[in-house]
């Protein structure tokens, strides 16, 4: 007998995001092995600047090699350490965060959790937070892995804020009211609201005006704001990231409850590429909650090892200025790449500034607008043009039509052929539709033509039966 969690479905990754991998999986696409395989582009990775970090490894041996001054440090890492983490990395991934901030927030090494990825801090901060059978809300559209990485375990629901195409997707007071009379209308107890910024899918940075929004919602319902900022080293272009804690100390709350209320979410598995390394955080003001999830970081730590290669690479200030800058230049000119591409197949995007992906409106393509149409179109894309793109329904999207695309794991020369692909299939398609449309209009001509001969021959008779 195994447990309902063991034998169930309730992980959530039965959605079309998830079945997206497992197609690609039985058949990847190579360059010569197997050109004709799908393509991967539904993975959030950054690949393209990993040169840099080889580059420094190379000219770091002492930090590869686990030596301090050319001793070893070996024993020292391969001993026992205790879920506090190594003080000289909290230090510097503290500052490393600040630095991405502008310097414009600073953050306590004291205050800071380490997990094994944002996937165990946002879990970690679900056990903190909420019981069983409360609430959080969640702006749509939505990372597919939260309905597993928020949900399965903690068995906390999510209730979606339904955001609208009509202003490009962003938070409006009428949708989080909306959202939290769902709860109330559910019997759940709302504990707060998770935000993703900037978005997942939607690579966009929130504004000062829905930080704000959101801030005054939460001191007025008196509920906690989680903050997943994980991708904000990847903003690109105007405007600048706003963390939650800026927006905050910019209205002078820090000596208000509502500051032991925020908690951010950080990895070093987007910007920095590294999401094999297995580095995530918590940062908080609430003393519980820092004492809690540390306990609780015992079941997902981060090895000494990682954290001592890792202390070193992000002490490096001039390492770590040239790589934020040159890692965002490559982002802008691969996203600039696949939204060039996309145009040239009729197919435009959501304007955004961040992330390793873009949120492509595909409304045009569908035969219907409706989520069935959107599946269907889904399918055609992952099994017939071979391209593994997720569909906005699996992140909660209320309108059906819109998809991610990531291009960030990928080399130029594939996303080249991925974009050949679905030119070759948006024209065939638009190709179609005009044939059909010209049958179903030289139909109606058709019918026209016979119903006005009817009426002439009909008048006819009736002209010769007068006479």
């Amino acid at each position: 007998m195994l447990s309902y969690k063991a034998s169930s479905d309730s992980h959530g990754q039965d959605s079309s995001y998830f079945l997206g991998w497992q197609e690609y999986e039985k058949n990847p696409y190579h360059q010569l092995h197997n050109p004709n395989g799908i393509i991967q582009m539904g993975l959030a990775e950054n690949q393209l600047s990993l040169d840099l970090l080889e580059s420094w490894l190379e000219n770091n041996p002492d930090s590869v090699g686990f030596k301090r001054n050319g001793e070893s440090v070996f024993r020292e890492l391969a001993l026992f350490q205790d879920y506090h983490g190594l003080p000289a990395f909290k230090n510097a991934l503290a500052e490393y965060m600040a630095e991405i901030r502008r310097n414009k927030v600073k953050f306590d090494p004291n205050k800071l959790v380490l997990t094994a990825g944002s996937t165990s801090a946002n879990e970690t901060l679900m056990f903190c937070l909420a019981e069983r059978g409360d609430a959080f809300l969640l702006p749509t559209p939505y990372y597919p892995g939260f309905d597993r990485d928020l949900k399965w375990r903690t068995e906390v629901e999510i209730v979606p804020i339904h955001c609208s195409s009509s202003n490009g997707f962003r938070i409006t007071i009428p949708a989080l009211e909306k959202a939290y009379q769902k709860a109330i209308e559910l019997d759940l107890k709302v504990k707060g609201i998770l935000i993703v910024n900037p978005s997942n899918p939607l690579g966009t940075s929130m504004t000062r005006y829905e930080l704000n929004l959101l801030i005054s919602f939460a001191m007025a319902k008196r509920v906690h704001i989680v903050s997943d900022e994980i991708f904000s080293g990847t903003v690109f272009d105007c405007p600048h990231f706003i963390s939650l804690a800026e927006a905050l100390m910019d209205r002078q709350l820090e000596n208000t409850d509502m500051w032991s209320r925020i908690h951010i979410v950080y990895s070093l598995s987007k910007d920095l590429g590294l999401p094999g390394f297995r580095v995530g955080m918590i940062y908080s003001n609430n003393e519980t909650v820092v004492s809690a999830a540390t306990k609780m970081s015992s079941f997902g730590l981060v090895s000494s090892q990682t954290q001592y290669l890792l202390s070193n690479m992000l002490s490096d200030k001039k390492f770590t200025g040239k790589y934020l800058k040159e890692n965002q230049k490559r982002l802008k000119k691969r996203k600039q790449m696949l939204v060039s591409g996309l145009h040239n197949a009729g197919i435009r995007c959501l304007k955004s500034n961040a992330g390793l992906f873009c949120w492509v409106d595909m409304r045009h393509l569908l035969s219907t607008q409706t989520f069935e149409s959107e599946k269907e179109l889904w399918k055609k894309i992952l099994g017939e043009v071979g391209l593994n793109i997720s569909p906005g329904s699996s992140c909660h999207c209320s309108e059906p039509g819109w998809f991610r695309i990531c291009f960030a794991n990928m080399s130029e020369e594939t996303l080249g052929v991925a974009m050949e692909r679905i030119k070759d299939f948006a024209e065939s398609v638009t190709s179609n539709r005009n044939r059909n449309i010209s049958t179903y209009h030289q139909m109606i001509c058709d019918k026209r033509l016979l119903f006005n001969k009817w009426v002439f021959k009909l008048s006819t008779n009736d002209s010769e039966s007068d006479r």
